[in-house]
């Protein structure tokens, strides 16, 4: 069974957010997404500056089984990414809420409000576990 923690807000496209405070966020995919995609050997991310929309690409996850989009779960600019999965990509499967962390951004005015994200036991639903 995945881990789903309750205290961060998903998207139906399995990335998770967690809201630091009003105006910035760090993003990554959940668990339910490494263990679908299996042995990650590549992550590419967007460079620290990029802004983008919700539901915009901002990088792809590779594996041993397929290579999958990533989305914003909200609009902002990306003010960090985690470099270390630059060269230790396997940390996403390790730990996908601590250090396989994906990018942290600058949240676009109240795009955090009208960004449909959903709580723990709604995205629970969705991956049909319960949390």
């Amino acid at each position: 069974m995945s881990s789903i923690p309750t205290n961060l807000k998903y998207t139906k496209d399995h990335e998770w957010l967690n809201a630091e405070d009003p105006t910035k966020a760090t993003i990554g995919i959940t668990d339910h997404a490494q263990d679908s995609l299996g042995d990650i050997t590549f992550v590419e991310l967007p460079e620290v500056g990029t802004s983008l929309e919700k539901g915009e690409a901002f990088g792809v996850v590779e594996s041993v089984k397929a290579a999958s989009d990533l989305f914003m779960p909200a609009s902002g600019e990306i003010i960090e990414i985690n470099e270390e999965l630059l060269d230790g990509p396997e940390k996403v499967n390790e730990s996908p809420y601590q250090e396989g962390w994906m990018i942290k951004i600058r949240i676009d005015g109240a795009t955090l409000d009208s960004a449909n994200l959903m709580s723990a036991e709604e995205y629970s639903n969705i991956v049909g576990e319960e949390s």
